[in-house]
Order: C-alpha cells, then sequence, then structure tokens
C-alpha cells in the first residue's frame, strides 16, 4: 500500500504535503445559503411557530411600556389625569411579562438550535460515510473533520443567540417607528436620521467581517488538519527531529489564524460603539428638538421621557443586529462549508447481486488514472481463475494497490472492463461486490473497541466457534490470551495499545471471519516477524483452498508457491508466470528476487 501512497502524493493534488492547506470553500452564494438553512426550521414548525410568538407578544410589552411610563409622568406633572397606582402597576405587570417573554424565547431558541445542528451533524455524517474514497483521499482530514465539529458549533451558536436577536429585533424597530410617528411624527422622523448612518456603517463594516471570516473558518480547517497529521505521525516527527519545523510550520498557521481572527474581531467589535455613537446623537436630537416642541405645546414632557426610551429602544435592536452580522457571516460561511459536502455525489450503491458460480476475475484492457493526463494504469489485461491464488509482485509506484482499488470499485475504471464470472462489476452493486471480497491492508484499521467486536465488524452474525476457529487459523488465538481480557480487550482509537504486528494479526483474523469468496491480501504479513509471518502463510494456505485469492508482496519468498505470479511496472504487466519459469526467463521477476536474496546492489 505504501508504494500507491507514494504514487497518490505525485498524482492526486490534495495527497502531498500542501494537502492539510487545501482552499476552503467560501460562502459567495449567501442568500442560497440562507434559504438552505430555513429548509432545517420546517421540521420544527411548531417550536418555531410558538417561538416566533413569544417574540411577537414579547415585543408587544416592550413597545407598550414606554407609553405607561410617559401616562405616569405626565400624571405626576400634573399635566394628565388617571389613576396613577394603577398605571404603574400595569407598567410592572407588562415589563415582568416581557422578562418572562425574553427567558422563554431563550429556552426556545436553544431547543431549537440544538435539533437543528443535530439533524444537520447526522445529515453530514450520513454523507461523509457514503462519500467516494477519492474524496477523502483528495481533502485534509483534518479540514472535513473542522466542518463536523467547528462549522456546526458556529451555526448552533447563531441560531440559538443570534437568530431570536434578529427576530425580536426587527419588531421592535417595526413597533417603535410606529408608535414614535404616533406620539410625534417630526421628532420620530428626525429620531430615525440617524439610521441612515447606521445602514452605512453597517454596509462598510460588514463586507470586511465577511472577508475575514471566510479566511478564519478555513484557516482553522487547515490547523486542524496540521495537528492531525502530527499526532498521527509524532513518532516519525520525532524520529527524523522534525519538531522545530513542524512547530514552525504549524506556529506559521496559527499566525495567519490569528491575524484572520483579530481583524474579523475588530471589524465585529467596532460595530457596537460605533453604534453607540449614533445612538447618543439620536438622543442629542430628541432633547434638542424635543425640548423645542415641549415649549411650544406639541408635546407633553412625558412624551420627551418616552421618545428617549424608545430612541434606546430603536437603536439597540440596530446595535445587536450590527454586532451579530459577523457572527452571522461566520456562521452562514461555515454553513456553506458544510453544504458543499453534503452537496458531494456519494458512492453509487446501485447494481445486480454478484452471482455465486464463478468467482473467476478478469481484467480486460483496463485504463486508469487518479488525474487526467497521468495514467496509472495501462491496458491491464490478466484473469485470476476461480479458486487460485494469484500474485502481483512490481517496484513501489507500479500500480499494484492501485489494482486491488479498481477490483474493490474504491475508484471507477477509465477504459477497459473487469468482470468476476460473466459480470462485470460496473453493474454489480458495490455493497454486493465488498460483501464477497475480503481484504487485508499493510495499514491496519482497528476501532476503538473491543478486539471481539473488531473481529466481528467483518461479520456480525458469527458465531463463537466460527470467532475462535478464526483466531486459531490466523495464529491470533495465543496473542489474545496474552491480554488482561482476552477477547473483551478494549482498544484504543486505531488499536494504539497493542503493536503493530498484533494489529496485523487481527486485521488477518477479522479476514478469515469474513470468510470471503475473494481474497485480497496486500502486504499483510509486513510488520509481523519471519516466524510468526511463516505460521500465518501456512494458516493462508487453507483459507485461500478453494478461494480466488490477490496477494500483492513485496517479500518474495510469501509468493513462491503461488498459481500465477504478475510482474507490474509502471501500470502495465512486464511478466507472468510460475515462481521457477520467470526466475528462469532472468528478467524483472529474476532482478527483484537476487536484489532481495542474492544481494545484488538495488
Amino acid at each position: 500500500m505504501a508504494d500507491e501512497k507514494k504514487l497518490l502524493e505525485r498524482t492526486i493534488p490534495g495527497m502531498n504535503r500542501g494537502a492539510r492547506f487545501a482552499e476552503a470553500e467560501h460562502a459567495e452564494n449567501v442568500g442560497g445559503t440562507l434559504r438552505r438553512i430555513v429548509t432545517y426550521f420546517a421540521w420544527e414548525k411548531a417550536m418555531v411557530l410558538f417561538m416566533l410568538l413569544v417574540v411577537v407578544f414579547g415585543t408587544l410589552c416592550g413597545v407598550y411600556a414606554p407609553s405607561l411610563q410617559s401616562n405616569a409622568i405626565d400624571m405626576i406633572a400634573g399635566s394628565k389625569s388617571g389613576n396613577l397606582p394603577a398605571c404603574l402597576g400595569l407598567m410592572l405587570g407588562v415589563y415582568l411579562v416581557y422578562s418572562g417573554c425574553q427567558l422563554l424565547q431563550g429556552l426556545l431558541s436553544a431547543r431549537i438550535s440544538q435539533r437543528l445542528v443535530k439533524r444537520m451533524r447526522e445529515e453530514l455524517f450520513g454523507k461523509l460515510v457514503d462519500v467516494p474514497v477519492r474524496y477523502l483521499d483528495t481533502h485534509s482530514h483534518g479540514d472535513v473533520m473542522s466542518r463536523m465539529t467547528n462549522d456546526i458549533e458556529n451555526i448552533s451558536t447563531t441560531v440559538s443567540q443570534s437568530l431570536p436577536s434578529l427576530f425580536s429585533g426587527v419588531l421592535t424597530i417595526l413597533g417603535t417607528v410606529a408608535i414614535m410617528l404616533y406620539y410625534c411624527w417630526q421628532l420620530a422622523l428626525l429620531s430615525c436620521a440617524t439610521v441612515l448612518l447606521t445602514l452605512l456603517a453597517t454596509k462598510i463594516l460588514s463586507r470586511k467581517v465577511r472577508k475575514f471570516s471566510r479566511k478564519r473558518q478555513q484557516l482553522l480547517g487547515q490547523l486542524n488538519g496540521t495537528v492531525e497529521e502530527m499526532i498521527y505521525g509524532y513518532r516519525t516527527v520525532v524520529a527524523y527531529n522534525r519538531q522545530d519545523a513542524t512547530a514552525e510550520e504549524f506556529c506559521e498557521t496559527s499566525d495567519a489564524l490569528t491575524k484572520a481572527g483579530i481583524r474579523t474581531d475588530i471589524f465585529s467589535g467596532v460595530m457596537g460603539p460605533i453604534m453607540n455613537c449614533i445612538g447618543n446623537i439620536g438622543f442629542v436630537i430628541i432633547a434638542a428638538f424635543g425640548g423645542y416642541f415641549s415649549v411650544n405645546g406639541l408635546i407633553s414632557v412625558g412624551v420627551i421621557s418616552a421618545f428617549i426610551v424608545y430612541a434606546k429602544q430603536f437603536s439597540r435592536p440596530i446595535n445587536e443586529i450590527a454586532q451579530i452580522y459577523g457572527q452571522l457571516q461566520t456562521a452562514i460561511a461555515g454553513a456553506e462549508r458544510v453544504f458543499a459536502v453534503l452537496d458531494e455525489d456519494g458512492e453509487d450503491m446501485a447494481g445486480e447481486t454478484l452471482a455465486e458460480e464463478d468467482t473467476s476475475v478478469y481484467f480486460e484492457n483496463v485504463n486508469f488514472a487518479y488525474e487526467p493526463g497521468h495514467p496509472v494504469i495501462r491496458d491491464f489485461t490478466l484473469t485470476v481463475p476461480s479458486g487460485k491464488k494469484v500474485a502481483l509482485v512490481g517496484s513501489t509506484g507500479s500500480g499494484k494497490t492501485t489494482v486491488v482499488n479498481l477490483l474493490m470499485r474504491f475508484y471507477d475504471i477509465d477504459g477497459g472492463t473487469i468482470r468476476i464470472g460473466a459480470q462485470n462489476i460496473g453493474g454489480v452493486s458495490r455493497e454486493s461486490l465488498r460483501k464477497n471480497v475480503a481484504i487485508v491492508l499493510q495499514d491496519t484499521v482497528l476501532f476503538a473497541d473491543s478486539i471481539g467486536n473488531n473481529l466481528k465488524y467483518a461479520n456480525e452474525a458469527v458465531t463463537q466457534e466460527q470467532l475462535e476457529r478464526a483466531l486459531e487459523m490466523s495464529r491470533s488465538k495465543e496473542m489474545i490470551a496474552m491480554l488482561p481480557q482476552g477477547c473483551d480487550t478494549v482498544l484504543t482509537a486505531g488499536g494504539g495499545n497493542i503493536s503493530q504486528g498484533q494489529r496485523q494479526l487481527l486485521a488477518i483474523a477479522r479476514a478469515f471471519v469474513a470468510d470471503p469468496r475473494i481474497l485480497i491480501l496486500d502486504e499483510a504479513t509486513s510488520n509481523v516477524d519471519t516466524r510468526t509471518e511463516k505460521a500465518i502463510q501456512s494458516a493462508m494456505q487453507q483459507i485461500m483452498k478453494n478461494r480466488t485469492s490477490i496477494v500483492i508482496a513485496h517479500r518474495l519468498s510469501t509468493i513462491r508457491d503461488s498459481d500465477l505470479i504478475v510482474v507490474m511496472d509502471r501500470g502495465r504487466i512486464v511478466e507472468q508466470g510460475s515462481h521457477e519459469a520467470l526466475l528462469a526467463r532472468k528478467g524483472k521477476y529474476y532482478d527483484l528476487y537476487m536484489t532481495q536474496y542474492a544481494g545484488f546492489a538495488t
């Protein structure tokens, strides 16, 4: 597998060192993204409607309360008659109801946001387990993880905190303007003049906020990719004394993220003070012109008092909207990054069921390139007879693992045909195909679960007797018996609490549990010692009986008994035959063999 990874690094953008710094998608279609976010609220219609009713009722209370205050002041001043205690009691009641609505609004918005992001998170994870292998091969894993965590968390925060403020703010502005016009349209128009300044400042600053919030989200994904890569390859980093270089690389991205974050926060944070300044200008206007109107008998002192409250009530939601605009932009950028993954084409799982009669594998004039113009497999034709063992050998980058990837339909071929029996695998469903093929890779993958559950991953219906037999055949039984809880031993992520050789034994045992019709071994014994390898080889002979097998190996001693040995070079078959026949031919295979066992220079 390692040889193909190196080849991928040369042929697939995103697989090289710059992959973790792949450019992130930008939130360019704001309107379309917002409309798509709204569709998620449709699942919570009843709760959204209830929250809107609470917001409307609370806004009405907030708008009505200053009018009661105006009446109370006029009663105290003697310019209006009425029941002052009743007016004060009603005002207190209205403010209490207003506070209760604010509290209920917060609770409802939090519940809605969590349900919304739960659905979005589940859809995103469902898409990630459904995307083709090519997508994850060409995208930074850290960036993909950032979309699942940071971007969705930003959406959650925005829905729970910003959107309710936005709804109530808009209603408050409309209600406040209406009642201000009712009391004194001249003073209302003068008060609203500051809105033009607010809109101008918001337009200028929001453009900057949007730009740097996109950049911040992109860099955050890159930073996560760097950390994930360093943790995964920590031993390699230390072994080559690359700690300082890795830290420097991290700091460069971190510095760029810090700068983008500072700029985003500056332009977001400066909105508040600017809005407050504009609001204070509004208070001066109300004080000056309100006093003038009051002296001339146009309005009362109570109305001036109400106007001051209304002006504050009018400017407050504008300030809030301006302050949350940066958060909204960040959430929109994050949402579009999430939607970009959701819009990826999933693997096509449709197709017919693989027949059970014949498991012969035919490669006919197969051509394939990870990237157009850089072919990896060229005019590849090979027959793997049913029940036979065929070995693929060749130098690094010759295309051995790519052949396996094509057979498993991790990638679809560009030309030619691959058949199992009489069926073209292009018409066979991936589920049916992979159910009949088991693969053991050089890079073993184990999950944070018990050993028993890791083995059952290949076949959940396996019996205990079958499980014991698989452990016996793979020579894993003795190794597992030495562990503290045997098969109940819980592995850490990736099986980090056991050795690489032990992990590979378990991967081989898992293939035995699958009991496949076609078996693929890709350097399956590269991480076990020679003695264990010989024991496994004898066990493999049993599982390979009457089973179509494809073996990729660099240790040529492990494939000497193969029915057919195929030598590949640069994506083509250059030789094929038995071990003895190929040695007698003294071609490419002879050179490889003698390099390993006769001490020839490489």
